[in-house]
């Protein structure tokens, strides 16, 4: 079977080269792919959000299995377009994917449903939000209510910082037409925690846990950024925690699914905060979660695509999925410098081929020069993954990894994996 893969970072990388273990998978393209991607499949330079094109692509190659691994084109209807050809797509329709593409739709569904979640308001113009700046006292909470890259959250600790949040959002509008709503919401106290599902119609069946780390500098300080690193299992998210996040999240969300008439089938990556009482929904994402993916995706034992093709079939719940108990998985994220803001491309990278053979090496932001030397092209320029019997072994390897990869400007936190009294993501 051929696949079809869309995007080109870390999260695809590491799709791709699960993918490529699978008994049912013959060959696989990707676009536009990156400079690892290109080690283990075919890559065709057609953007991730170019949807004319990725249907066109899908059209000449009559792909068994199409992949959706980014937000942008799911939520712009590439699923629809794909279908449309007659072909299978595993990821949301554009329907289930205002899911993440409106982060009011989802506290809506969230309340409609008895799922909790914080309290929230809505605003759409600057002077209505400026005016309740405080309403539900600080930190303050700010959110476009669009797609932004993972960026578009701002936690304001006073009144100052939440009016040039608010003059960030919806006056300068650094996230463009995402800020054209902006989604006001109760501070959460307690600790993050990140779960990814497959799901179709008639199941909703959690991976393995994981932890993200999403801000830039050290101590989980400094702006968001699309992710700095990852660990799985979680050690925050144990077997009474998942039982709860089940009963209370779990079920419902898919019982919600079917009473809105929304046929999700794909993966639903759920951010919680888990607090005094109890597990709160913080955000829904309708895809692998990246760099979770990196992380979650080296445990698992049961066949991916054979999971993927079950889940459009609608044979979830009589599927077996399996994962490697006994491995842990740490991910550090290098990124370009000045990410978040404006980084640098074009620099060189090197070390890659004196990383040890059980030290893997997702590539997310990388191209190649005119000389054939692989780049950087992107903010988050690789994910370097360590693995071991345990969780200390599994962030050394990580760590030892990164240290021997080299390229102008490199930035990566020193803390992924710590967990500490309040860390990571505690919000106290």
């Amino acid at each position: 079977m051929k696949v079809l893969i869309v995007g080109g970072g870390g999260r695809e990388h590491a799709i791709a080269w699960k993918l490529a273990q699978s008994r049912r998978v013959g060959e696989i393209v990707c676009a536009p792919g990156n400079a690892g991607i290109e080690q283990i499949a075919r890559c065709v330079p057609v953007a991730a959000e170019d949807i004319e094109g990725l249907t066109a692509l899908a059209k000449a190659e009559q792909p068994g299995l199409t992949v959706i691994g980014p937000e942008t084109p799911l939520a712009e209807g590439l699923t629809d377009a794909i279908e449309a050809l007659g072909l299978k797509v595993f990821g949301p329709d554009k329907s289930c994917a205002r899911l993440e593409a409106s982060k009011s739709f989802t506290k809506a569904f969230l309340a409609r449903h008895g799922i909790p979640t914080a309290g929230y308001r809505e605003y759409t113009d600057i002077e209505s939000l400026k005016a309740d700046i405080g309403v539900f006292g600080f930190p303050m909470v700010l959110k476009a209510d669009g797609l932004a890259a993972g960026k578009g959250v701002i936690i304001a600790e006073d009144r100052a910082a939440a009016e040039s949040a608010a003059d960030e959002l919806m006056g300068l509008r650094t996230f463009g037409a995402a800020g054209d709503k902006v989604v006001v919401e109760e501070f959460l106290r307690g600790t993050e925690a990140s779960m990814l599902c497959f799901v179709d119609g008639g199941a909703i069946v959690p991976m393995e846990s994981a932890q993200d780390y999403k801000r830039i500098y050290d101590g989980d300080k400094g702006p968001n950024t699309g992710g700095m690193g990852a660990y799985s299992p979680s050690l925050l998210f144990d077997a009474a925690m998942e039982r709860r996040v089940r009963e209370c999240i779990l079920l419902p969300t898919l019982a919600g699914f079917k009473a809105d008439g929304l046929d999700f089938k794909g993966v639903l990556f759920i951010g919680l905060m888990l607090t005094d009482e109890g597990p709160k929904v913080i955000e829904f994402n309708n895809r692998f979660g990246d760099p979770e993916t990196q992380a979650v995706l080296p445990r698992l034992k049961t066949d991916l695509a054979e999971i993927m093709l079950s889940a459009l079939e609608n044979n979830l719940s009589r599927t077996v999925i399996e994962w490697d108990g006994g491995v842990r998985t740490v991910c550090v994220v290098m990124a370009a410098g000045g990410y978040p803001g404006a980084y640098r491309k074009g620099d060189v990278i090197t070390g890659l081929r004196d990383v040890p053979a059980d030290i893997r090496v997702f590539h997310a932001g990388t191209g190649k020069n005119e000389n054939g030397d692989i780049v950087t092209a992107g903010g988050r320029v690789l994910g370097v993954l360590g693995q071991g019997r345990t969780h200390e072994e599994a962030r050394a390897r990580a760590y030892e990894g990164a240290a021997r990869i080299s390229f102008a400007g490199a930035v990566y936190r020193e803390d992924i994996g710590v967990v500490y009294s309040g860390f990571p993501h505690s919000r106290e």
